[in-house]
């Protein structure tokens, strides 16, 4: 029997009514498949894998054992306090009209811009992950392929392709994926889990908790060579660039069923299971290296420092040197399904975020970006828009270097500022809306104000530190993009947007539009 009634759907519908817009999107998410959509795309088995070099070739061991926590608390607090605000305003591209509604029309244009670009980005991002996963698994073992930018073009273009597919046949059919993902990624997760502690030398827990410093040469040259403490630093990049995407859960709030307490719930399960489960998983995987490696020399190294000195690939040295290899494959297939599942998750997220800014004329081509689908009741031109955008991204990015970082990288780093960007200007700009008109009435999911500025104060300054974390080496000239970028948006918002931009339904606008919708809903009835 199903947990929501069609008394839950009006009721939804009354709520986004009363902000002005119409219920064109087909509401049948439940709380969990709310979750399972911020889950999909944290996914600890793409970011927590594919990332993972960035803790083994800088702190070693304490950069899992201490450094995923601290990191989880940091993408914690903006959950926190996004999900506050989220249970006032559920509508789809939430962050978009937070940042309109507790500030203006620029600030809510400016948050979706960042939010938006992160987002494609981000897609890009995870897809390529998943290329790399698979070439290292299957692709160059078994079918002997070589990476080059074709193949990794035409392997975008494919699994991209087909997660936009799913999204267009209806928010039901994605649904059911991501909710399959969510169960899959803690199975997957305790399954890996489970293979490297039977695998494991010894259970040196001691190793969770050593500091090392394996930056430079020693570390395969992840990081340049560094302090020891800020090796560890940088070492938090790895939980908080794969603890995010919870921002899914409210840019699906058109589409779940009882939003305002659904989607708070899912942005903070989201970020709780995926911090608790992935350091399951992760302690785990440590515990898997050996203790020592032999040499061709007959000499012998520490296990540790061996795994420090594979790089980005020390996830598949462990997995060769320690696991059965018919085991190992089976986990691979499951980790490759769930990582194409964090993509389609992704495609979601992004194509309600260009819907709902378009629906107000944010976007060029808004028109048509806004349209629904009247047979599968999704914004089939943001779905295809949105994942074109991510595979040329992809494409455009990999034909440049920056000395010798490509040029990728860089962006990669500065669109994850971006994305917290774009959490951090709706959390602080509720810090002063607050008791205001603008916000005097918290969301039936309430945690108090107390505990909501707390947070908010705590997101301010998490983002600060994200941000000098992201523009380190061999990451420093994402400075200067997000400088260049922040100069073409104020270009962009004082030449064009600030005249023609009117932002969200506000005051008697949203009076407006709720007679239109009345009338329009009348004349249905009619026919």
């Amino acid at each position: 029997m199903s947990d929501y009634s069609d008394h839950d759907k009006h009721e939804d519908m009354q709520v986004l009514h009363s902000m002005g817009y119409a219920q064109e999107l087909e509401r049948r998410m439940s709380q969990f498949s709310n979750f399972a959509v911020s889950f999909s795309i944290i996914c600890i088995l793409s970011g927590g894998i594919n990332s993972l070099a960035q803790a083994t070739s800088g702190a070693g061991g304490a950069a899992i054992g201490i450094g995923w926590p601290l990191g989880c608390f940091i993408s914690l607090v903006f959950a926190v306090a996004m999900a506050q605000i989220s249970s006032a305003y559920p509508t789809a591209g939430g962050l978009y009209h937070w940042g309109s509604i507790l500030g203006n029309r620029f600030t809510g244009w400016l948050t979706a811009w960042f939010n938006l670009l992160g987002l494609v980005t981000v897609l890009g991002a995870i897809n390529v992950g998943t290329y790399y996963f698979f070439m290292g698994s299957f692709g160059t073992p078994y079918f002997g392929l070589e990476d080059t930018t074709m193949t990794r073009i035409i392997f975008l273009a494919i699994i991209t392709g087909a997660q936009a597919l799913v999204n267009h046949m209806g928010i039901g059919l994605t649904a059911k994926l991501t909710d399959f993902s969510g169960y899959l990624i803690f199975a997957t997760s305790i399954l890996l889990a489970i293979v490297c502690l039977a695998a494991a030398d010894s259970y040196d827990i001691g190793r969770l908790f050593t500091f090392s410093n394996f930056s430079g040469e020693a570390g395969g040259n992840v990081w340049p060579e560094n302090s020891g403490t800020w090796v560890f630093l940088l070492g938090l990049l790895l939980p908080i660039y794969t603890i995010t995407g919870y921002d899914a859960s409210a840019h699906t709030s058109e589409e779940t069923v009882k939003a305002a307490t659904s989607v708070p719930r899912g942005m903070v399960s989201s970020v709780l299971w995926s911090a608790l489960f992935g350091y399951i998983m992760l302690c785990s995987f440590v515990l898997l290296i050996p203790t020592s490696v032999t040499n061709a020399d007959g000499t012998t190294t520490d296990g540790m420092a061996a795994a420090a000195a594979q790089g980005w690939n020390v996830f598949f040295w462990a997995m060769d040197t320690q696991v059965n290899p018919a085991l190992k494959d089976i986990l691979y297939f499951l980790i490759l399904l769930a990582q194409w599942l964090c993509g389609l998750a992704t495609v979601t997220s992004v194509s309600r975020m260009i819907f709902a800014f378009s629906r107000d004329g944010g976007l060029p081509f808004s028109r048509g970006l806004s349209k629904v689908s009247p047979s599968y009741r999704t914004p089939v031109s943001a779905i295809w828009t949105g994942s074109i955008l991510s595979v040329l991204f992809v494409w455009g990015s990999s034909l440049v270097s920056i000395g010798e970082t490509p040029v990728y990288t860089v962006v990669v780093s500065c669109t994850v500022i971006f994305l917290f960007f774009s959490f951090a200007i709706p959390i602080a700009l509720g810090l002063f809306a607050w008791g205001t008109s603008k916000w005097d009435k918290m969301g039936p999911w309430n945690l108090g104000e107390g505990v909501f500025k707390l947070f908010a104060i705590l997101s301010i300054i998490a983002m600060a530190l994200i941000f000098i974390l992201g523009i380190q080496p061999p990451n420093d000239w994402a400075l200067y993009i997000t400088v260049g970028f922040l100069v073409l948006t104020a270009v962009i918002w004082f030449g064009f947007e600030s005249r023609r931009f009117k932002g969200p339904p506000i005051g008697d606008e949203v009076v407006r539009r709720k007679a239109e919708i009345a009338a329009a809903e009348k004349a249905v009835g009619q026919v």
